[in-house]
């Protein structure tokens, strides 16, 4: 779906949205030492894995995280949820990924709000996890909002008139 319709992806931005502020905000009320623990090894993966040529394993790896915040929460019926859509979410992340984390600015940003999300679950902060899930998913989804408004103001540009002389010479080069 992902494909057939683009706006799809905020739809899921929406459901991630609502998961997990609630799993983040459980996992810092009962994460355990080994949470805690699986929590920061999967965070360290994503940072080994953020210049990776394989931006399915970097996808992954940032997925790895959220799904171990849903773990440390102890709520079977969230984790549930968010391993019911496993695959759907690692294609948005993976598109999230391609779109965002070729740009160094956006993911220092990312991992801040990753390391957010982390500090906030370890210290057991409730509320200050569940805060940083949500701007954590906020800028994830004006940040996409934003790069697909350029990639179709883009588009429109090269359909401009007198624009298709200077965009064949492109292509022949």
């Amino acid at each position: 779906m992902l494909v057939a319709d683009p706006d799809y992806r905020y739809d899921v931005l929406e459901a991630r949205h609502a998961i997990e502020a609630s799993t983040a905000w459980h996992a810092a009320l009962r994460a355990t030492e080994s949470d805690k623990e699986k929590l920061q090894y999967a965070f360290d993966a994503t940072l080994k894995l953020k210049e990776s040529d394989d931006p399915d394993l970097a996808a992954q790896a940032d997925l790895r995280f959220h799904l171990a915040i849903a773990e440390a929460s102890h709520n079977v019926v969230l984790l549930q949820t968010m391993r019911g859509f496993f695959d759907l979410l690692q294609s948005s992340v993976l598109q999230s990924r391609q779109r965002m984390y070729t740009q160094p600015v956006i993911f220092a940003q990312i991992t801040e709000q990753h390391q957010a999300m982390l500090n906030a679950i370890l210290a057991g902060d409730a509320e200050a996890a569940r805060l940083a899930a949500m701007q954590h998913l906020g800028f994830v989804h004006t940040t996409i909002k934003s790069l697909h408004e350029d990639e179709a103001r883009q588009a429109r540009i090269t359909r401009l008139p007198g624009n298709e002389i200077r965009n064949r010479k492109e292509n022949d080069s």
